[in-house]
């Protein structure tokens, strides 16, 4: 037996996910499930996948260590491609606010919300803003995500900015998980610039923009589109001086009022766009034909007692569709993979195989990386999880727990 090899063989179901891009519309159905299923693992890569009698009969079994999985289900890992995973401070204190019926745009223009959390990550120093992530990674992780995307936006300056990229790019390189990071400068208006937005927008594309880049670690910019805070003229010039830096783009579109930014980010073919609550139809239809992800957040869409995205008319209209946490300080301080799906499936109409393929395969499409991660293929990263029950089902029907039994990233084994 080799320690960089491993066989998970006679899986109750192995749900492959099969594929290396989105999967859209009624696409998102199909798990590519094989019951009695193996899948073979060496350094790290993915090298069989199939029935367990033909694996076996293609590997010599005593190569590897060996997992029984007759009573369990096999997943890809879960890809949560929308966090602000690190942030200093809380505010809890608003959620308060909000419980009496405060909206979150009026906490935003008495000083709370996002620029509050600006001034507590600002004084906070790096190994505090690591420490902190590395805790909520691990958390993320006994959840069955294997990858997370992970924003900037709350230090609203090059200095703090540059800080929140480093951490994640450290924690990247030092957690089990990986790390995409995603610059999102344009998160709100920092008080230096209160009235200005035109020239805070100059102030990123200038002299921040080229610096980010220079850094190497970071794969995204992204864009608050939203009324009184960026509007859609500002965020199209962002993002445009964003793509000449080579950067991808992605989007908070439509969040809090029917803005028009799932039709700017078809337009401009950015690679999500996320939240769209208020998405127009209009929207919907533009976005599939573009190709662009609906990432969906129903997390924050429940903390914030607000209607959900429409996800059933964005499948149905052939959009490609993923799911995501949007953990952060504000809006949605959780990151519970388990009451995700649940609020998909039972509020947003989406079939369990949907959530599934929405965590998985378009989960890693909406980080730019289906194409490496997201699905039991032969050649893709060995990033698997087993589950204590032997159906993808009891992710929903086991309301908000985690039934996450084992976690195997980039081949090598956890036990949660």
């Amino acid at each position: 037996m080799e320690d960089n090899k491993i066989l998970i063989r006679n899986a109750a179901q192995l749900v492959t996910c099969h594929g290396d891009k989105a999967r859209r519309g009624a696409e998102m159905s199909d798990l590519g499930v094989i019951e009695d299923g193996a899948v073979a693992i060496s350094d790290g890569v993915i090298t069989h996948v199939g029935p367990t009698e033909e694996v076996l009969r293609d590997i010599h079994v005593e190569d590897y260590l060996e997992i029984r999985a007759e009573k369990q289900a096999v997943l890809p890992g879960f890809v949560d491609s929308h966090t602000h995973f690190v942030f200093g401070g809380y505010r809890e204190e608003e959620f308060s606010w909000r419980l009496r019926g405060d909206s979150y745009m009026s906490i935003m223009e008495r000083g709370g919300g996002i620029v509050n959390t600006m001034k507590a990550t600002r004084e906070s120093d790096f190994d505090t803003l690591w420490n902190s992530g590395e805790e909520r990674l691990d958390e993320l992780f006994a959840m069955g995500v294997t990858t997370v995307e992970g924003k900037s936006g709350y230090g609203l300056d090059l200095q703090t900015e540059l800080v929140q990229l480093r951490v994640m790019s450290d924690l990247n390189e030092s957690h089990p998980m990986d790390v995409v990071s995603t610059f999102l400068g344009a998160h709100a208006v920092p008080p230096e610039f209160a009235g200005r937005t035109d020239d805070y927008v100059d102030y990123m594309i200038e002299e921040v923009l080229p610096a980010i880049r220079a850094e190497h670690t970071v794969t995204f910019c992204d864009v608050f589109c939203e009324k009184g805070v960026f509007s859609l003229e500002q965020s199209e010039r962002l993002l445009r001086a964003a793509r000449h830096h080579r950067f991808k783009l992605k989007m908070h579109a439509d969040e809090i009022v029917p803005f028009g930014g799932a039709e700017l980010a078809a337009s401009l073919k950015c690679v999500s766009a996320d939240h769209l609550l208020h998405v127009s139809d209009t929207g919907i239809q533009r976005m599939a034909k573009a190709g662009v992800v609906a990432t969906l957040l129903p997390l924050t869409a429940f903390s914030l007692n607000e209607p959900y995205a429409p996800a059933r008319k964005m499948i149905d209209a052939g959009c490609a569709v993923a799911l995501a946490s949007d953990l952060n300080p504000g809006s949605c301080f959780s990151a519970s993979i388990p009451m995700l799906i649940a609020l998909a499936c039972i509020y947003m109409k989406m079939t369990p195989e949907e959530a599934v393929t929405a965590l998985t395969i378009n989960g890693a499409a909406a980080v730019g990386r289906a194409s490496e991660i997201g699905s039991i293929s032969v050649g893709k990263r060995a990033d698997v999880i087993l589950l204590k029950y032997p159906s993808y089902k009891f992710l929903p029907y086991h309301v908000g727990m985690n039934i996450v039994d084992t976690v195997i990233k980039n081949g090598k084994l956890y036990l949660m």
